[in-house]
């Protein structure tokens, strides 16, 4: 049997645990949240290494990216020092190879769904720069909000030069500072303050990070699409609420939600018992699919724009097909 647990700073509210079976074995998949509480976040690290198959960071990156640069996050390295036998992962080797995969490939090739020329609001690019390059690559219109949602600037970046240059300057001095300053931990991500809304009222797809969404939405996402991973239950009744025309996740729901993507490269590096860093982007595409897993796609209203309406029907029309064969 197969183990890996994510322990995060986030809330303990969004714990989960799911048993399938992967490849003929059995899987344990369990998340842990720590409520923002660093020092169990240290004791649950410490207690697991050697114990589960592979560890995911949960709620801090092991380090932000801005096209081939690096910035290690002091704290999470701090914590990444406690565990020694078992891999530890934050995530990035699926955000950096899966995620391009499904903007660029399958959304396009499999549901008909490409972003060229669509208006994307990704509330953060430096912790998922991957689908920051792959918008860009898809030809997308597209405001990267890192100072407008971590730093709280009213300054929308709309190039990846711009976060390049600004990445550069600011990121070797912020990675320093306490990660609370940055970015929601423990009960705070189960707080909504809108900000910024003529952002995400501008955008057809509102992608990334989901604490970093649902903190700061607006009431009204009539219509949207929201590309993002980590969802619950009650995630989903937010956003359909919300008007949200449809929801895309990045893997399939597994017991009720979609896990984060630290967890989904922890079941890719013990099942491929390869250290994380010597697993190529491809690779990681490579056993997404020989899991089985596809991303979540799934109409939360009866969309009203042309386009999506149009999609909405063509998707129902293939699913009847399929149900009458």
């Amino acid at each position: 049997m197969k183990h890996v647990v994510g322990v995060s700073l986030g809330s303990s509210r969004r714990d989960a645990r799911a048993e399938l079976r992967l490849l003929g074995e059995d899987v344990v998949i369990e998340r842990i949240g720590t409520d923002g509480d660093k020092r169990r976040l240290v004791r649950l690290l410490q207690e697991l290494d050697g114990r589960v198959d592979a560890i995911g960071l949960g709620g801090i990156d092991l380090f932000l990216q801005a096209g081939t640069r690096r910035y290690y996050m002091r704290d999470a390295l701090r914590f990444a020092r406690h565990v020694r036998k078992t891999p530890l992962v934050d995530g990035s080797g699926i955000k950096n190879s899966w995620e391009p995969h499904v903007v660029l490939d399958y959304l396009p090739q499999q549901i008909g769904y490409g972003f060229s020329g669509r208006r994307v609001l990704q509330v953060s690019s430096v912790d998922r720069y991957g689908m920051a390059w792959a918008f860009w690559k898809a030809g997308a219109q597209v405001v990267y909000g890192d100072f407008l949602f971590a730093l709280g600037f009213p300054i929308p970046l709309r190039s990846l030069r711009s976060v390049h240059v600004l990445a550069a300057v600011l990121l070797p001095v912020l990675t320093k500072l306490p990660l609370e300053w940055l970015y929601p931990i423990g009960p705070r991500q189960d707080k909504i303050t809108p900000r910024y809304g003529h952002a995400f009222r501008w955008a057809e797809v509102i992608a990334g990070d989901f604490h970093l969404i649902r903190r700061f939405m607006p009431d009204d996402l009539t219509d949207k699409v929201v590309l993002t991973q980590t969802i619950t239950p009650q995630d989903v009744a937010e956003l359909r609420r919300r008007g949200v025309g449809m929801l895309v996740t990045m893997a399939p729901e597994l017991n009720g939600r979609s896990f984060a993507t630290n967890l989904l490269q922890a079941l890719v590096v013990a099942f491929a018992g390869k250290d994380p860093d010597a697993l190529s982007p491809q690779e990681y595409v490579d056993w997404m699919y020989r899991f089985d897993f596809r991303p979540r796609v799934e109409w939360l209203s009866e969309p009203r724009a042309p386009d999506l309406r149009a999609l909405h029907e063509r998707l129902r029309a293939a699913d009847r097909n399929l149900a009458g064969r």
